[in-house]
């Protein structure tokens, strides 16, 4: 019986093709190679230093909830954390996990609004999200925004960080009913001095922040310049290293920390060891639909346009040569919900990714995914540690230093602005930012801004037909 010869060319290895398990074999490579990338520290002290940026936003709205609606501060943290060691090692940049700032506004004005609400609030937010990045809908929105409005909206919530933060810092608060109450005394650990002191020291270790947009730029530019200097050059080289390796944030924080302890010695000795135990939120039909109307509607713009298409275009801004390989709007509108459809059964805080997070770790020195998954592993530690316990340590720390972390992602934020270069886009972004200030809604600066640039740009096609 004849033997049938396989032909030379079915055979993949006489091909020079690489057989599958040899193919899978290299795929995993290639990813683990791109995960130490991304989690790789471009500086130690810079992203951890990073890591402290986006503190100034989370601590206050979820001490707040926590205070007032009893959200599961263990919980929350073990799930936060997560969150933010998955989009570090996913993203590569300092990509945040922020609380759904609308969803929280609703929860700490109406005492009916309670954790099924808030959970029922986020799971919807979070379906309609990943639904626009699963169909790609989202690449639509992202390209149909024009930069102007985007800016408008970062304007606005950069100057809304930055207001609050000086509230933060002059009156002192009940954050349990989100409230200013008198003005802070000017000593104390929780004094006006200690703030200004706070602000005074971050001035001078940051400055303003680098005109360079990365580190090997910076490095770049040394190298340029090495030669062309003399003395003075090189003492001024060695003023900016020393003071690029002060981690100013992590030295607030700690310093927070520390002064929490002394106004309430007590509180370590309440704290107790081991996590918070989980349960799956029971979410009535009633809370499904004050849900859906007090939280998701107002929730859903603001996640769209802050938390996916600023910040794709500020990721952009930052990383230039990493924006394309690590934040699409698609990717960003997913990981957000996904994470979300689980966390929040448990009574995790709904998160989503937010601009002003990523502009204050970028202002600290956060360049890579290591900044935000030190983070997390710190969260999901305190966690599994000491569970909803930090409360009684977190709540006595000082505002008036959160207030300062926070003014500096709001000015950060809001800087990203200055690059509306004619008179047309600045008047876009003003009309979308003066807006979404005074009435409070994103959605409608957003509305207002896209209306007068489709206006002007009718104007234009008019005045050139003429």
């Amino acid at each position: 019986m004849a033997t049938a010869v396989k032909p030379a060319d079915a055979d993949p290895e006489a091909q020079g093709a690489e057989p599958p398990t040899r193919r899978s074999r290299s795929g995993a490579m290639a990813l683990l190679g791109r995960a130490r990338q991304n989690l790789a520290f471009r500086s130690v002290w810079s992203e951890l230093n990073g890591a402290m940026g986006d503190l100034g936003t989370y601590i206050p709205i979820v001490l707040s909830l926590a205070l007032s609606r009893n959200l599961d501060l263990g919980t929350t943290l073990i799930f936060t954390g997560i969150y933010n060691a998955v989009t570090g090692l996913i993203y590569g940049v300092p990509m945040p996990v922020q609380p759904m700032k609308s969803i929280a506004a609703a929860a700490l004005s109406d005492p009916s609004f309670a954790i099924p609400e808030i959970m029922a609030a986020g799971i919807l937010t979070a379906g309609f999200v990943l639904f626009l990045g699963a169909t790609r809908l989202m690449n639509l929105v992202y390209w149909f925004v024009p930069l102007p409005v985007v800016r408008g909206i970062q304007l606005a919530q950069g100057l809304n960080f930055a207001m609050a933060a000086v509230k933060y810092i002059r009156y002192e608060q009940d954050l349990g009913k989100s409230k200013s109450m008198g003005r802070r005394p000017w000593t104390g650990l929780d004094g006006l001095v200690l703030a200004i002191a706070a602000i005074c020291f971050i001035l001078l270790v940051n400055g303003a922040g680098d005109e360079s947009r990365s580190t090997d730029g910076d490095v770049a530019d040394e190298e340029t310049h090495r030669h062309q200097e003399g003395g003075a050059g090189r003492g001024r080289r060695v003023i900016k290293r020393f003071l690029g390796s002060v981690p100013s944030a992590v030295i607030v924080f700690v310093l927070g920390v520390a002064f929490a302890v002394a106004r309430h010695p007590a509180a370590v000795r309440e704290l107790r060891a081991g996590p918070s135990r989980m349960r799956v939120v029971r979410i009535s039909r009633e809370a499904w639909k004050q849900g859906f109307l007090k939280g998701a509607v107002p929730q859903i713009p603001l996640s769209v346009l802050n938390s996916v298409v600023a910040v794709c275009k500020l990721t952009r801004d930052l990383f230039p040569d990493e924006a394309e390989k690590a934040a699409s709007a698609t990717s960003v509108s997913v990981t957000m919900g996904a994470m979300n459809l689980v966390g929040c059964w448990f009574g995790a805080m709904p998160c989503c990714h937010g601009a002003g997070g990523l502009a204050g770790q970028y202002k600290f020195g956060g360049r890579s995914g290591a900044c935000v998954a030190v983070l997390g592993a710190l969260k999901l530690a305190l966690g599994l540690a000491l569970g909803g316990s930090m409360l009684r340590v977190l709540v006595e720390f000082p505002v008036g230093l959160l207030g300062v972390l926070l003014l500096f992602a709001g000015i950060e934020l809001a800087i990203a602005a200055r690059d509306m270069s004619t008179k047309w886009e600045a008047f876009v972004m003003l009309l979308c930012t003066a807006v979404s200030l005074v009435g409070s809604s994103a959605a409608l600066g957003f509305l207002c801004g896209m209306i007068a640039h489709g206006l002007l740009m009718l104007r234009a096609w008019l005045v050139r037909l003429a």
